[in-house]
């Protein structure tokens, strides 16, 4: 075998190794350490990430932005994102319409004006879809019924007084009027109420709903009980197709109730899901496999959970953030291995919900 001697090394200058070494230091503790702006890293890679944009039209394999439509990523069933609108007040519309315009399909919001504008989310989507020439089949509007101990006592949607009954149509009909629409792709129960009883009296009116043509399928969120969630599957007519839960250690990041929700066939939609992990996000680790991956921290985050199968949402209010998360999960729907097992594990472990 020939062996091929290596050029003799020449000796560094002591001076320019401890600069390099600081340098280094310096720009990862920067990247870690510096002020989250709605909580995200702005790290940018070599530029690959906007490929997947550039291709639009290149060929039928690629899909772009302008092609974006709620039923062919349904269809795919490849991993999406959806643009949450929680505690946007007056700024709601305007940046749903940025959401929208930046690629944005699902849209998730609540008749709860203690902390959703849902009437500005009607404004927002519309404008949008009229600008870029979209249709409402194009979208998928989710929103809650929140009770009466969810919302602001001063500024309930419905009749207080009402039987319970009553005020979960009050509630549809008004988000139906606030989202400018005739139907609702998917309502769901905001929390369990105080009861299974009164649970199932709720969930009963929503199936009405769907069994009347007015909403697609059923939900739940803030269900963090194992039993209640089994119970509410259990008992119900119409089973709930969405679990939407704040993903985070206290609750053991839903391990046992995401996996029924794979069991089951129900979507997890995970909120909370940056602000929770702030500090694995600013793991070291993380930030090294983020730039390998030509991702944000903040995007690798949500490229972890669409890995998985669940879909995060998404609330950011800076459009540049917009653009990279939707270039993630164009990655997704272009049908790239974003993520391998192994490094799913890896994020898994350094989250503290690696599996038992």
């Amino acid at each position: 075998m020939v062996r091929v001697n290596p050029t003799p090394k020449k000796k560094r200058n002591p001076i320019i190794t401890v600069v390099a070494v600081v340098s280094f230091v310096i720009g990862i503790g920067w990247l870690i350490a510096s002020s989250f702006s709605d909580e995200k890293l702005t790290l940018r890679g070599s530029g690959e990430l906007s490929q997947s944009s550039a291709a639009i039209g290149e060929g039928n394999s690629i899909i772009g932005i302008t092609q974006l439509s709620a039923p062919s990523m349904l269809k795919s069933k490849r991993p999406f994102l959806i643009y949450g609108t929680a505690w946007k007040k007056e700024q709601t519309a305007s940046l749903v319409s940025k959401a929208v315009e930046h690629g944005f399909r699902f849209i998730d919001t609540a008749c709860q004006p203690k902390h959703y504008n849902e009437a500005g989310v009607g404004e927002g989507w519309t404008s949008a879809a009229t600008k870029l020439g979209l249709k409402r089949s194009d979208f998928f509007l989710q929103t809650k019924f929140t009770s009466i101990d969810g919302q602001d006592r001063n500024n309930i949607p419905y009749d207080q007084h009402a039987t319970l009954e009553e005020q979960v149509k009050q509630s549809l009909t008004v988000s139906l009027h606030n989202l400018q629409t005739d139907y609702i792709d998917s309502l769901v129960m905001h929390s369990p109420m105080r009861s299974h009883e009164e649970t199932l009296r709720v969930w009963r009116v929503m199936e009405s709903f769907v069994k009347e043509g007015t909403v697609k399928q059923l939900g739940v969120a803030n269900f963090y009980d194992t039993t209640k969630f089994l119970d509410l599957y259990e008992d119900a007519h119409i089973k709930p197709k969405v679990l939407q839960n704040r993903f985070y250690r206290d609750s053991d990041f839903d391990k046992q109730l995401r996996s029924l929700c794979d069991s089951y066939g129900i979507l997890y939609q995970s909120f909370w899901t940056l602000t929770a992990n702030i500090d694995a996000i600013r793991n070291p680790d993380w930030v090294g496999m983020a730039m390998s991956k030509n991702l944000t921290p903040q995007t690798l985050m949500y490229a972890y959970m669409m890995a998985q199968g669940h879909t995060p949402l998404d609330g950011t209010k800076n459009v540049q953030h917009m653009d990279e998360d939707i270039e993630v999960m164009l990655r997704f729907q272009n049908g790239e291995q974003v993520l391998s097992k192994d490094e799913i594990d890896k994020l898994s472990f350094l989250l503290g919900a690696e599996n038992d």
